[in-house]
């Protein structure tokens, strides 16, 4: 039995079945490799889920730790404050879209970020619901789920949603669903469903994760401005897994050219330590009562000095030019791999900066997914030595998320793993069927 055999066999006796892996047991990582207990190499295209934007244990966030480490770990923001966490949000406050006085509050996990943000707008408005869109993802706390735009896996058997949660449809054109249509939809809900002036808040990922990065207009953005601005809602920029440089922009917001009243952040703001944060518009963060937002871990020191690095390493090594000049690269081969004969299986090919996805059909006519031959490639990725990761609604579409760091070489070498396994994953369907 290999380590990685005797390490399954243990996680699966000792685990929780609803916390889903791979069969990837990390011992070593630097940059965008990592080495599992078998000493096999991968390339790393997950980075964690968008979390390692600047590469596994980069020296400059390592040492920022280290010295962080050698002062306190944790006394408790709320009980023994700390200069770097005001100096964190200010840099936030200043870094985030929006010409207007901003306050930042800290957390752990995206979840939470997008719980307490909803609290602000309830609290800021007076009033509680809240719209979200298909195929979102905003956590899996009970608000989160409830906000969630995709069933399988985040709310199957989970029981009752919170109330006054409402989705209008996220314009996805490849699966039919228009600008228009989707605004239209929205308004009808305002004559039909909730009165807008019940409406705390909007909250939208401006590239959807889970959802499959399908990447909202920028006219879709300034449209939804305009009505939150109409009827006074707060909008919510879920920025978790599309921040933090990751789409060439510091904040994927910014490609729309307004800003959001509130922004939520998580993932990659630390490289790698547990940070999400909400920043915003002063006097809606401002709303909530003394001691009613917050958490006992909530802006950890050692995330803190991570996430303070991290905004030091975006401008210093220009990754936000490198998250676009990486995204051209993957897409331009994917685009090529899909005008080849017989690789009519990919059906689109998306992405904004170093948020990359393609998606995976049975035919071109009807764009039918095909969720087993994504699983195919996965699988076949992992084999020669690439991580990468399914998403979508559908099951169908395979993200690319390398760390901006990543070596030019090693991006190349992972569009040849891609190509091989495609080519790979097609041939052996193609065969099946006959």
């Amino acid at each position: 039995m290999s380590n990685s055999q005797d390490l399954k066999a243990r996680r699966d006796a000792a685990v929780a079945n609803g916390v889903a892996t791979r069969g990837i047991y990390a011992v070593r990582a630097e940059n965008s490799e990592l080495w599992d207990a078998d000493g096999k190499r991968f390339i790393d295209f997950a980075a964690g889920i968008a979390v390692n934007n600047t590469g596994h244990r980069h020296p400059k966030v390592m040492a920022a730790v280290a010295a962080q480490a050698e002062q306190f770990t944790h006394t408790c923001f709320h009980v023994a404050p700390y200069e770097s966490y005001v100096a964190l949000a200010e840099r936030l406050n200043a870094a985030t879209p929006g010409d207007f006085a901003k306050k930042t509050m800290m957390v752990t996990t995206g979840a939470e970020a997008v719980e307490n943000a909803v609290k602000m707008a309830r609290a800021y408005t007076g009033r509680s619901g809240v719209i979200a869109f298909s195929g979102a993802f905003h956590g899996r706390t009970l608000m989160g789920m409830a906000l969630c735009g995709k069933v399988t896996p985040y709310k199957k058997s989970f029981g009752a949603m919170p109330p006054e949660v409402l989705h209008a449809p996220f314009p996805n054109e490849f699966h039919g669903v228009t600008m228009e249509a989707s605004l239209a939809v929205l308004d009808n809900m305002f004559k039909s469903s909730i009165d807008p002036e019940r409406v705390a808040a909007m909250i939208i990922e401006p590239v959807q994760g889970e959802g499959g990065f399908n990447i909202a207009q920028p006219e879709f953005l300034r449209a939804l401005r305009k009505i939150c601005d109409d009827h006074g809602i707060v909008l919510i920029a879920d920025e978790v897994q599309a921040g933090i440089a990751r789409t060439g922009k510091l904040f994927a917001f910014e490609h729309a050219g307004v800003a959001a009243d509130l922004v939520t952040m998580a993932k990659g703001l630390a490289g790698g330590f547990p940070l999400s944060a909400v920043t915003g518009r002063a006097e809606i963060v401002d709303a909530a009562p003394v001691g009613g937002i917050g958490g006992t871990y909530a802006g950890n020191p050692l995330a803190v000095a991570a996430a303070n690095a991290v905004l030091e390493v975006i401008e210093e090594e220009g990754l936000c030019a490198r998250a676009t000049e990486i995204g051209e690269v993957i897409k331009a081969r994917l685009n090529a791999i899909a005008d080849r004969q017989g690789m009519e299986a990919i059906g689109d090919v998306r992405g904004l900066g170093a948020m990359v996805a393609f998606e995976l059909v049975t035919d071109r006519v009807t764009n039918n997914p095909d969720p087993a031959l994504t699983q195919a490639i996965v699988a076949e990725a992992e084999a020669r030595g690439l991580i990468i990761l399914p998403c979508g609604t559908r099951a169908n579409a395979v993200r690319l998320l390398p760390a901006l760091t990543t070596p030019m070489d090693q991006v190349e070498e992972a569009l040849d793993i891609i190509e091989a396994s495609v080519e790979a994953a097609v041939n052996t369907t193609a065969q099946a069927a006959e």
